[in-house]
């Protein structure tokens, strides 16, 4: 069964989307990264996904009190990405109880890195972002290209002990990230890590196509938009819920004192 990883983006401390709410509902979901991960908890998220989009920019971690707060706000592992390419800012983070970090452009340019990393803190710590276009990997948030294919890279990084990669390609038609079933059987057949897809997913009929290809190694999905759009039926459910509660707080689920 995939696990499904709801993705929580950040940008000068607020989420970049937000959950549509019922049509003709007045409930008005919140901008605030904390509470949206205790909305994801509680509609029974196992994990999280969190890019601080602030962080790609820059090269460090600007929203580093949001997601500590985050993590101590839900008792599930967040992975966290954007921008890590210093190891004082990883091992800060991990310091404050972040689960995993997805590194995408240190991976590329530092391999030293990651290999410091895995020996320091195991290989479950770790995984590698490759977002690719035209059948090469792109850096810096998706502006750079490099000389290197999605399936080198992945090599290269499992003889680091790497035993994680997150995938997402891009369209070149469109310039947005597509899902391509052939890509990420490739990756995970013979890349030698498992795959975490990002990006394409629009429906239930799209996760079904992913999950054919869970037996050569690509278990997991990262959902963004699509979540906060309510693309999925029970969704429906969770937001007729949520209509009845009045406080979004992340102990709005703790129950009342006796």
């Amino acid at each position: 069964m995939l696990l499904i990883f709801p993705s929580i983006e950040i940008s000068h401390e607020c989420c970049v989307q937000i959950v549509q709410g019922e049509p003709g509902s007045t409930v008005q979901y919140t901008l605030d990264p904390v509470q949206m991960a205790v909305i994801w908890r509680g509609e029974n998220a196992k994990t999280l996904h969190v890019i601080d989009v602030d962080g790609v920019e820059q090269g460090r971690v600007p929203n580093r009190d949001i997601i500590r707060r985050m993590v101590e706000a839900v008792d599930i592992p967040i992975q966290v990405g954007g921008g890590l390419r210093q190891y004082d800012a990883i091992k800060d983070l991990f310091d404050i109880g972040v689960y995993r970090v997805v590194l995408g452009t240190a991976a590329v340019e530092n391999a030293g890195l990651v290999e410091r990393l895995i020996k320091e803190f195991g290989t479950r710590k770790i995984a590698v972002f490759i977002e690719a276009k035209e059948g090469m990997v792109w850096v810096k948030g998706g502006r750079e290209q490099t000389t290197v294919t999605p399936l080198e890279l992945a090599q290269k990084m499992v003889k680091l002990g790497v035993c994680r990669i997150v995938y997402a390609e891009i369209n070149p038609e469109t310039s947005k990230r597509h899902m391509n079933i052939e890509s990420l059987r490739e990756l995970a057949t013979n890349g030698g890590a498992r795959v975490t897809a990002e990006g394409g997913v629009e429906n239930y009929q799209d996760l079904i196509k992913l999950q054919e290809i869970e037996k050569y190694g690509v278990d997991s999905v990262i959902v963004g938009k699509p979540l906060y759009e309510n693309r999925f039926a029970c969704q429906r459910l969770w937001r007729i819920n949520e209509a009845q509660l009045t406080d979004f707080s992340p102990t709005r689920r703790t129950p009342p004192p006796s």
